[in-house]
């Protein structure tokens, strides 16, 4: 992974964050004067009732969206105040998503789908082959590699969509629900895989999840309410 700055020794900070969206002539307030720090390498879930904007706080530490107000630094660098071409090239080098539904292409193998991040990056065809290979390998699918989507199952899926998560070997792993869509057993097991990356390759792993089983397997849990943030005591 390449170096990345930390400030305070926290990896994400969230500082004074309001965010705001517009229906007609109402604005809802979705978050409010939140603030939140992770250290690098810290496995975080982020726990809240449906719609209290723990999807809206991912996307905000992402770059998918932006504040109304407030600050977002990743890695020593204010994200919301880049460019729209900017933040696009910050996410393809830094982040990694991976959501609830998977969201692979479904005329696309395996191997094809985890390839998607590195066509925006100046890597060689044998280059990108490479690191497909061990990202494949890392969720434990290099066998599966030439089959498609539809043979695959929604565990097997869900490994292809943490494999392309992970191609580009990003600092961040921001992880929407991503056992919701499973049985407990596929998603302990990917449960296990997120724990694997984050203690065995050190990434750093924001999980969005409304299942305390799930929150359970990460080393700190915050609950997101009306817009405010109250910590979970240390495991």
């Amino acid at each position: 992974m390449s170096e990345t700055k930390t400030t305070n020794g926290a990896l994400v900070q969230v500082e004074g964050v309001d965010k705001i969206f517009h229906r007609g002539a109402e604005d809802i307030h979705i978050l409010t004067g939140l603030s939140l720090q992770v250290p690098d390498r810290q496995f975080l879930a982020l726990m809240g009732p449906s719609g209290s904007g723990k999807s809206t706080l991912l996307n905000l530490i992402g770059g998918l969206d932006r504040p109304t107000q407030g600050t977002v630094t990743i890695g020593g660098e204010r994200i919301d105040q880049l460019s729209d071409r900017q933040l696009a090239h910050w996410r393809a080098r830094h982040v990694g998503f991976v959501f609830q539904l998977y969201n692979l292409m479904p005329v696309l193998s395996a191997e094809r789908n985890v390839e998607l991040p590195l066509l925006l990056t100046h890597l060689s065809k044998a280059e990108r082959a490479d690191h497909v290979r061990t990202a494949l390998a890392v969720v434990g699918l290099s066998h599966r590699a030439k089959h498609y989507p539809r043979t695959l199952s929604g565990g097997e899926q869900q490994r292809v969509g943490i494999a392309r998560a992970i191609v580009t070997d990003p600092t961040l792993l921001l992880c929407d629900e991503p056992t919701g869509d499973l049985d407990r057993k596929a998603g302990d097991e990917i449960l296990d895989l997120l724990q694997a990356l984050n203690r065995e390759h050190g990434k750093t792993i924001l999980m969005v999840t409304h299942d305390p089983h799930a929150s359970a397997r990460a080393a700190r849990t915050v609950h997101l309410d009306k817009g405010q943030l109250k910590e979970e005591p240390a495991k």
